[in-house]
């Protein structure tokens, strides 16, 4: 069996970078994995089900070609010619 690990909003925020607002306002437009209710106040959300999203937001991210630059020195990017 599978275990599955549930997370804390303080978490997701930490994982995601975005703020609890930010969560809530994406689930409500169904762009976020939703939260699963604990208890009476208390939700938590599925660690691999967050994971696929921030993993979703980086295959679906535009490619940065260095065209018409070249690299700089250190190879963290593009710098303009």
């Amino acid at each position: 069996m599978n275990s599955v690990r549930l997370i804390k909003l303080k978490e997701v925020m930490h994982l995601t970078a975005l703020s609890r607002s930010n969560i809530y306002k994406k689930m409500s437009e169904n762009s976020f994995p939703n939260s699963i209710s604990l208890g009476e106040r208390s939700v938590a959300w599925v660690e691999e089900e967050v994971i696929q999203w921030i993993e979703d937001r980086i295959s679906s991210r535009t490619s940065f070609t260095c065209t018409d630059v070249a690299a700089d020195d250190i190879g963290y990017g593009c710098i303009s010619l």
